[in-house]
């Protein structure tokens, strides 16, 4: 009985117990020169394994070897990969768990087995001609980002 009237006090006082709605989906982009396709493919074997994109509703939205290149010339190995979480709060869960920074992340370092840039971008909703066409611009089921244990993010 305790535990509902406090929840009901923090609400009215404008604080919450409970995290912010995940709904605003995000696209993780990797890009840069791969050194070592061996390593890397073992790391994303470990990413795979972890089964940490499946908790936070993490996955692929491409193939990272172009299919065409219309300008330019990109540099030998170049790799871009993206990667949509359903918002920032389960791509930073992804990103800061302990199980990416001490176990998987290592397997591409020392010497580096490729040197990307890793970036987020919130996702463009659709236009209105293409509601219905593409798909609802968002996620039909829930992820939760807690049950990720968590390292300190390095500054």
């Amino acid at each position: 009985m305790i535990t509902p009237l406090l929840m009901m006090a923090a609400a009215s006082d404008g604080t919450s117990t409970t995290a912010p709605a995940c709904d605003a989906p995000v696209v993780m982009v990797v890009a840069g020169p791969t050194h070592d396709r061996e390593r890397m493919a073992a790391y994303g074997k470990a990413i795979a394994d972890s089964k940490l994109y499946e908790k936070l509703g993490g996955y692929y939205i491409n193939i990272p070897r172009p299919l065409a290149t219309f300008e330019g010339t990109p540099p030998a190995g170049y790799t871009v990969l993206m990667i949509r979480f359903p918002c920032l709060a389960n791509a930073q869960a992804f990103w800061n768990s302990k199980e990416y920074q001490e176990k998987i992340k290592p397997l591409r370092l020392g010497p580096s087995a490729g040197d990307y840039v890793v970036t987020v971008y919130p996702e463009a909703p659709l236009r209105a001609d293409m509601l219905g066409k593409v798909g609802d611009n968002g996620y039909t089921a829930t992820f939760d980002a807690s049950a990720i244990e968590q390292v300190a993010p390095k500054p």
